[in-house]
């Protein structure tokens, strides 16, 4: 009796067919991965906000899901073309801005900034030479600087409508996952325990949970220091406050916190409207700039029960390299993998070890 052995010429084949189907695939669909990324992770973790609203239509999810596509083409579209608007509304008060901007004089430093510690000295020193030089030769400095950023930005506005576009397939896509939910996770879930049982079942829910849990601290965190940090803008009275906050919540989005924009409103209170505008706006700054230390923490522990230096490095990392969707897919490839390792470590620990102590009881044995 003979045994038929594969044939190695039709297994490599059906390899390459297998990985050029996969590999086409992907590429024919490449246009749309970025859009069905961002749609998979605002559905993973909006998904128990969808429920309760199917709740309160009845357990119907076409309204559900309808109300949470809404929902999200507002937060999408109506903040950029609200900041939009204001911007081309005040073109005129920004351009005289600009043209004032050289004529313009700091106040001399106060007292209270040079027993700041560590940096206090520094500072101080940088204010009052800035007091002295103004700010003329400040902007002649960095004129270079603003010739390429500007070249830049007009570079960039071309690909306002594409933007408008990834921004409307996000939505439907968003739609879909949502009306479908439960046979999308059916199929995700069968997958992985396809690949390792019970092991790949679980990693989906670590996924998940991480993803849930990176939605909650991050953007929950940026929401709140963006609101704070417009509302000391509103009450200064410092301009644009809508279009800075709405660059608050994206620069606190990608990590890079508010202090950026915080830091020239409080410039701006010192020069304009004196010390104690000012000094107020320093004070609001310092505590809305610095919340997010305890805030995000406090709000990733409750989505996930996962190590807080591995969630932070997921996020500065996964944005480091993939941008801002990699502040959810970093975290997740992290998770997966720690958990896998600890798995793995903990289930070669359950077995049985063969130590010096059982070759001492089976001497004892003999004896």
């Amino acid at each position: 009796m003979t045994t038929q052995r594969p044939e190695l010429g039709r297994t490599t084949l059906s390899v390459l067919f297998i990985g050029g189907l996969i590999g086409g695939s992907l590429w024919i669909l490449s246009p749309f991965l970025g859009a069905f990324v961002w749609a998979t992770m605002i559905v993973v973790a909006t998904w128990p906000m969808l429920r309760r609203v199917q709740r309160l239509c009845g357990g119907h999810r076409a309204p559900a899901v309808a109300v949470m596509s809404l929902g999200l083409l507002a937060i999408l579209i109506v903040p950029l073309g609200v900041a939009l608007q204001a911007l081309l509304g005040r073109v005129d008060e920004l351009a005289v801005l600009l043209a004032r901007l050289p004529e313009l004089q700091l106040p001399a430093a106060p007292e209270w900034l040079n027993r700041v510690p560590l940096v206090g000295e520094r500072v101080q020193a940088a204010w009052n030479r800035l007091v002295e030089e103004g700010f003329a030769d400040v902007l002649a400095q960095a004129q270079p600087y603003l010739r390429t950023a500007a070249a830049w930005l007009a570079k960039q506005a071309g690909s306002f409508a594409l933007l408008l576009v990834q921004f409307g397939l996000i939505v439907v896509l968003t739609a879909v996952l949502y009306a479908g939910g439960e046979a999308w996770a059916a199929w995700i879930r069968g997958f992985a325990r396809r690949l390792a049982d019970e092991q790949g079942d679980r990693m989906v829910v670590l996924a998940g949970q991480a993803i849930r849990g990176v939605a909650l601290g991050v953007v929950v965190t940026a929401l709140v220091q963006s609101i704070l940090g417009g509302i000391g803008l509103v009450i200064v009275g410092v301009p644009f406050a809508g279009v800075l906050t709405a660059i608050m919540f994206a620069l606190c989005i990608v990590q890079l916190g508010p202090f950026l924009v915080l830091i020239g409103a409080t410039i701006w209170a010192y020069t304009t409207l004196g010390s104690g505008w000012g000094t107020f706006m320093l004070v609001w700054t310092m505590v809305v700039g610095t919340m997010d230390n305890f805030l995000r923490p406090l709000l990733i522990r409750r989505g996930a029960d996962l190590p807080l230096l591995l969630i932070f490095a997921g996020v500065i990392g996964g944005l480091i390299a993939f941008g801002v969707v990699g502040i959810f897919v970093g975290p997740v490839v992290l998770a997966v993998a720690y958990t896998l390792l600890d798995s793995w470590i903990a289930a070669d620990s359950r077995e049985e070890p063969v130590t010096l102590n059982a070759g001492a009881e089976a001497g004892q044995s003999k004896q």
